[in-house]
């Protein structure tokens, strides 16, 4: 679980969405299993877009209002030519923590965290290999926040994915990322393993993200 932090306007979301393609990169490569994409024309990118997801910050305007959620996580199903769609969408639903009776629902009928498991299941019903999530917590209460990245950290291991998670706040990533890369400015001012950025961060920006956690003792920290 690869953690992206930084403050505003520093590149987070413009990398994320380059690594899956859905931006055009300006320079560099891109580099999937071995395969470069980083110009690979749509129709060849196509049958690979199944293998890399994306789980979206906000899901009111990520999830069709007007289609049902199983219509919702059907979808890219049906667009890539899969079986046993019906059977796959109970799948996705069990496996994030739904039940399957919420197929019927529309995205205005559930909750935030309950939204955003609908999204969650939508990118794991492809069985991808690797999911970008970005600041999908941001917008949920502590303890929706907690389950969600409880949920994340399970399917990591259940579905062996690669995690890239997006996000301003270091405590979220602290609990979640194994290696965390610090932007500023469109820059990597730092690329280490979580206990190590933590314990001894070497960039003066770094050390002010950590600095600005709202911690009342930093010695009870729950994480």
């Amino acid at each position: 679980i690869l953690g992206i932090v930084g403050g505003s306007g520093s590149g987070k979301s413009t990398l994320g969405r380059a690594l899956i393609r859905l931006i055009e990169p300006d320079e560099g490569s891109i580099s999937f299993e071995g395969t470069d994409i980083t110009h690979m024309p749509e129709e060849r990118l196509r049958p690979l877009r199944r293998r890399f997801q994306m789980i979206f910050q906000d899901p009111m305007s990520s999830l069709n209002p007007r289609r049902r959620v199983g219509g919702i996580i059907a979808g890219p199903l049906k667009l890539q030519g899969f079986d046993n769609v019906r059977n796959r969408v109970d799948e996705a639903l069990d496996m994030v923590g739904l039940p399957r009776h919420f197929a019927s629902r529309f995205p205005h009928e559930l909750s935030g965290g309950q939204r955003q498991r609908v999204g969650i299941a939508r990118a794991i019903a492809l069985r991808p290999e690797f999911i970008l999530a970005d600041e999908i917590v941001s917008g949920l209460d502590v303890s929706s926040q907690a389950q969600v990245l409880t949920l994340l950290d399970s399917l990591v291991q259940e579905l062996g994915l690669t995690l890239a998670f997006i996000s301003h706040d270091l405590s979220v990533v602290r609990r979640l990322c194994t290696r965390i890369l610090v932007l500023y400015q469109g820059e990597i001012v730092e690329n280490a393993e979580s206990a190590e950025l933590f314990d001894d961060p070497k960039s003066d920006y770094t050390r002010t993200l950590l600095d600005a956690i709202p911690l009342p003792d930093p010695a009870q920290a729950w994480f």
